[in-house]
């Protein structure tokens, strides 16, 4: 019968010690004020009436429509010196 042998208690140095972010922080906070305004704009086109698909495909253009301008307006940390002011 054969035995495992544990795995290695040193690191592999080829491996980085900080993984990478999955999103960046900016990435996030423009995709979750997205999610947050086209959650808004399906629920209040849902409220008028209109069919679920409808109020669905609502809600997805405006947060697809205002990620270009999210990304503009919340800006990298890098981009702006706070310290300055």
């Amino acid at each position: 019968m054969t035995q495992m042998t544990p795995p290695s208690a040193q690191p592999d140095p080829s491996r980085s010690e900080a993984d990478p972010q999955f999103l960046p922080l900016h990435t996030t906070v423009v995709l979750l004020v997205a999610f947050a305004i086209g959650t808004v704009v399906g629920v209040l086109t849902a409220l008028t009436g209109i069919p679920a698909a409808g109020a669905v495909l609502a809600g997805l253009s405006a947060a697809g429509s205002t990620v270009p301008k999210l990304r503009s307006l919340i800006g990298h940390p890098r981009e702006h010196d706070w310290r300055s002011h």
